[in-house]
C-alpha cells in the first residue's frame, strides 16, 4: 500500500515546487499590501481591502476561470504576455503557482497586516526622530518586530496553495508532470477503481508536509520571542 507509483512522486514534487513559489513570491506584494493596509489611509482603502479578501469568499473555479479568460492562450493579458515575453501561464506549472498564490494571498495579507499593527507605532516614531527614513524604519524597526507575523503568514500561504484544487484544475488543468498537485491527482485516483490506496498515500503525505511546516512556523516564531520550545 505504502509504495509510492512515479506518477504520485512526481505530484509530491510538483505540490512542493508550486506551493513554494506561491508562498514566497507573494511574499513581497504581501507585505507591502499589508503594511498599505495597516499603516495608511487613503480614499478606497475598504475597496483595496474587499478585493484582497475576495478570493476567500469567491468560489475557487471562479477565480480559475478568470485566470483562464484573461491569461489564456486567447486572452488579452495571456496573449500579450506570450507575443512580448514568451511568457505564458495557462496549462503550465507556473500557473498552477499563479492561481494557488491568489488563493492564498488574503491569509498573507492579513496574518502579516495584524503582526504590523501589533508592532508599537512609538518605536517606529522615536526611529523616525533620530534620523531614519520610511524606508530604514521599516526595515530595521517594524518588519523584524513584524517578523513572527511575516512567518505564521508564508505557511499559511503554501499550506493553502499545497491543497488548493478548483482553482488551479480550472487555470491549468490535470497535466501528469506538469500541472498534476496531490490535490488533482486524488481527485483522479477517485474516479478510477482501486485507486484508494494511492488516495491514501498522497492524503498522508499531505498531512504530514502542513504538519511539519505548522510545527517549523510555531518553533521559528518561539525561538524569535526568546521562549523555550515546548518538548
Amino acid at each position: 500500500m505504502w509504495g509510492f507509483r512515479a506518477e504520485e512522486l512526481s505530484a509530491i514534487r510538483l505540490s512542493l515546487k508550486v506551493a513554494v513559489a506561491a508562498a514566497l513570491c507573494s511574499l513581497p506584494a504581501g507585505i507591502a499590501v499589508a503594511w498599505l493596509l495597516a499603516r495608511r489611509r487613503f480614499p478606497g482603502k475598504a475597496l483595496l481591502d474587499a478585493l484582497v479578501h475576495l478570493p476567500l469568499v469567491l468560489p475557487p473555479v471562479v477565480v480559475g476561470y478568470a485566470l483562464l479568460v484573461l491569461l489564456g492562450g486567447n486572452g488579452p493579458v495571456g496573449a500579450w504576455l506570450d507575443a512580448a515575453f514568451g511568457i505564458s501561464f495557462a496549462f503550465r506549472w507556473t500557473g498552477a503557482a499563479l492561481a494557488s498564490a491568489i488563493m492564498g494571498f488574503p491569509l498573507l495579507v492579513r496574518t502579516v497586516r495584524l503582526s504590523i499593527e501589533q508592532v508599537d507605532r512609538r518605536l517606529e516614531e522615536a526611529a523616525a526622530t533620530l534620523g531614519a527614513g520610511p524606508l530604514r524604519v521599516f526595515f530595521t524597526v517594524t518588519l523584524p518586530l513584524a517578523w513572527p507575523g511575516l512567518v505564521a503568514g508564508v505557511v499559511l500561504a503554501f499550506a493553502k496553495a499545497l491543497g488548493e484544487f478548483g482553482a488551479t484544475i480550472t487555470f491549468v488543468s490535470s497535466i501528469p508532470d506538469e500541472t498534476r498537485t496531490m490535490s488533482s491527482a486524488i481527485y483522479g485516483l477517485m474516479q478510477v477503481p482501486g485507486g484508494e490506496a494511492g488516495i491514501w498515500r498522497l492524503a498522508a503525505v499531505a498531512v504530514a508536509i502542513s504538519f511539519a511546516a505548522l510545527l517549523a512556523s510555531e518553533w521559528l516564531v518561539r525561538r524569535q520571542r526568546g521562549e523555550e520550545r515546548v518538548p
